[in-house]
């Protein structure tokens, strides 16, 4: 499972990349849990659609446990109309 942490910021974007490739490379099936997400910059975003485009490139499936209000707002400010994300975020 990856869990997103508190804060998703440039700050933390490399450290966490590197704990969550491993993850992904070992399961077929990813389930993405945002819940804890409180603060999310663009670099954040960009990350999270990053990971899922990683995700699908590999023929994986992504189950989204929870739908993080913080990264919806963002993504709508952002004006993210990346399908690829979209379809696991937005209800």
């Amino acid at each position: 499972m990856i869990k997103f942490p508190n804060d998703l910021t440039i700050a933390q974007v490399d450290e966490y990349r590197a704990l969550i490739i491993p993850l992904i490379d070992d399961q077929d099936v990813i389930t993405i849990d945002d819940s804890e997400l409180t603060r999310i910059d663009t670099i954040g975003v960009q990350f999270i659609l990053a990971v899922v485009t990683y995700i699908t490139a590999q023929g994986k499936e992504i189950k989204w446990q929870s739908k993080s209000s913080v990264l919806k707002e963002s993504i709508q400010k952002l004006g993210i109309s990346d399908a690829i994300l979209l379809q696991y975020i937005m209800d």
